[in-house]
């Protein structure tokens, strides 16, 4: 059902199902993009540190400068907001964790709302690039930037700096023109593997052995499982002006038949073993081979909002669903007019657990164009 109502303003629990700032983020975007008065209360009641955090701020802002809005609340550790949506317009914007906030979920926040603005758009993002509990942005720019063009849209990203947790000190720009309305996707055949590559890095002091570590590894553990294909993962070393402080990490890409793209990633830290470090990301890409869905875990509630604005009827194959996808569901559902449903694949394949997810989207028209 649609999301209570107190006077105009919709009503938010930001503290139900993943309760994280996920919520703040579909529910900020869809608030923008559908001029629709927010309120959201409780917000990350659960977590460690409650309430907004940096890089939860700096969303909420550039989602505020986007449409010219009018937000309160907006302080570090504030539980409950009010924002108030104005016209989304293009132009150049600066969104700034000033931490190592990660600025792929700050991507993820503002890339619906410009996508329906009145002119094309060039988005600063800065913070971390490669941060825990974020996609790193070779997942960005590897996995979700081809599969999400499939709504019909295209979108450039120039890396001009990485940075690591802590300091962050990265920044990514995007450019991106409007559009009237975006087209549904199906994404329900996986196919075969037919190629896996990826990317090992170091930045900053640590050596380029712990890449050649990494990789190593992480070939050693793919190889167990899948014999006859050449992995071809790149070693590399960020060059010191492209890159701020330290770190390390590794993305694993499978790519199909279909055309889709699967993939693993896991990020060094001080005393944590890189062999582990290749391990744990193919590990992760195994898994998401072994579901059978055309998506992986990390894609899937990346796609819902994008699902609930299309004009049509969009379906993904995923594996189970996860309280992201779920979360996300629960909140474009509430804000929108899109219909999810969600059932189990018939699958041949026993050893397979893969789910439909199906949306009738919005249909969404750009207004401002």
């Amino acid at each position: 059902g649609l999301a209570p109502m107190d006077g105009d303003r919709v009503e938010i629990d930001g503290g139900i199902m993943e309760g994280g700032g996920q919520i703040l983020r579909v529910s900020t975007a869809l608030s923008c993009l559908l001029g629709l008065p927010l309120r959201v209360r409780r917000i990350r009641a659960g977590r460690s540190q409650p309430g907004l955090r940096p890089q939860h701020l700096s969303g909420l802002e550039i989602v505020r400068d986007l449409c010219e809005g009018n937000l309160e609340g907006g302080e570090i550790g504030s539980t409950e907001i009010t924002f108030t949506p104005g016209k989304i317009k293009g132009g150049t914007h600066i969104a700034d964790t000033k931490t190592a906030g990660s600025v792929c979920l700050l991507m993820q926040v503002a890339m619906p709302c410009v996508l329906f603005a009145a002119s094309p758009s060039e988005l600063h993002f800065k913070g971390g690039t490669n941060a825990e509990m974020a996609p790193q942005i070779d997942y960005t720019i590897m996995v979700f930037k081809p599969i999400v063009e499939k709504f019909n849209f295209t979108f450039n990203c120039d890396i001009k700096k990485r940075g690591y947790y802590p300091q962050g000190g990265g920044e990514v720009v995007v450019q991106m023109s409007p559009v009237k309305e975006l087209s549904p996707i199906d994404l329900t055949e996986r196919g075969t593997v037919t190629k896996i590559y990826g990317r090992a890095f170091v930045a900053g002091a640590l050596p380029i052995k712990l890449a050649k570590d990494m990789s190593a590894a992480a070939v050693r553990c793919i190889r167990k499982e899948i014999r006859d294909l050449y992995i071809n993962i790149q070693t590399v070393r960020e060059p010191d002006d492209q890159a701020f402080g330290t770190g390390s990490g590794i993305i694993i890409v499978a790519e199909t038949s279909t055309g889709c793209l699967l993939a693993g990633s896991s990020l060094g830290r001080r005393g944590k073993n890189s062999d582990k470090v290749g391990i744990e990301a193919a590990e992760i890409l195994l898994k998401n081979l072994k579901h059978g869905g055309a998506v992986d875990d990390s894609l899937q509630d990346q796609l819902i909002i994008f699902m609930a604005l299309a004009k049509g009827v969009s379906r993904v194959k995923s594996g189970p669903v996860t309280l992201h996808t779920q979360t996300a569901i629960h909140f474009a559902e509430q804000l929108t007019k899109a219909k999810f449903t969600v059932t189990k694949s018939e699958e041949e394949d026993p050893s397979k657990d893969s789910y439909i997810i199906e949306c009738q989207g919005m249909g969404l028209i750009n207004s401002n164009l």
